[in-house]
């Protein structure tokens, strides 16, 4: 799972991997608006890291937690869900519209494999100052450069550079953006 390779996902020691995220997950999703210390502490014990000042609202689901690093005063909004099965590091100052989905889980494209239940993996990379409009999906592998926008609704199958605006399924770069 962590190198990529395949894996399955019933594997005993991944569920309860699994159970405790998913537990967590519940009870943060549980939380009031006027418990941020809760959310926090909450985020802490679930995330790999989280930045001063990071905020995820909820609804919030993760596969395993300990595999999404969220840094300093980057904020998602309802419904991030962020399938981290390998690695997925947001950077700094990053805006996530609502409904946002990092995705690094993937399956073997031929049949027989896919039936047997395996799975891989490829990591996801977001720069700082990165804006993923409403609805953003960013697949397996892929890599935003800092100070990129997304548009909302926009598919990422492919790295985007540094600087530049992408729209549309799947995303195309529309524009550069002076920083």
């Amino acid at each position: 799972m962590l190198a990529g390779d395949l894996y399955h996902a019933d594997d005993p020691e991944i569920q309860r991997d699994s159970i405790r995220v998913l537990k967590l997950c519940e009870r943060y999703n549980r939380t009031w608006a006027d418990e941020p210390g809760e959310r926090r502490r909450l985020l802490e014990e679930l995330l790999g890291s989280l930045g001063a000042g990071a905020v995820i609202r909820p609804p919030f689901h993760c596969d395993y937690g300990w595999q999404l690093h969220i840094g300093a005063r980057s904020f998602a909004n309802f419904g991030l869900v962020a399938l981290d099965v390998a690695r997925i590091d947001v950077g700094e100052d990053v805006f996530m519209g609502p409904y946002v989905q990092l995705l690094t889980a993937t399956h073997p494209i031929e049949i027989e494999p896919r039936r047997k239940g395996w799975e891989s993996a490829k990591p996801i990379s977001i720069g700082d100052n990165v804006w993923l409009g409403g609805g953003v999906i960013v697949c397996p592998g892929v890599r935003i450069g800092s100070n990129t926008v997304v548009g909302a609704g926009a598919v990422v199958i492919r790295d985007l550079p540094e600087g530049v605006i992408a729209v549309g399924n799947p995303a195309r770069i529309v524009r550069t953006i002076g920083v």
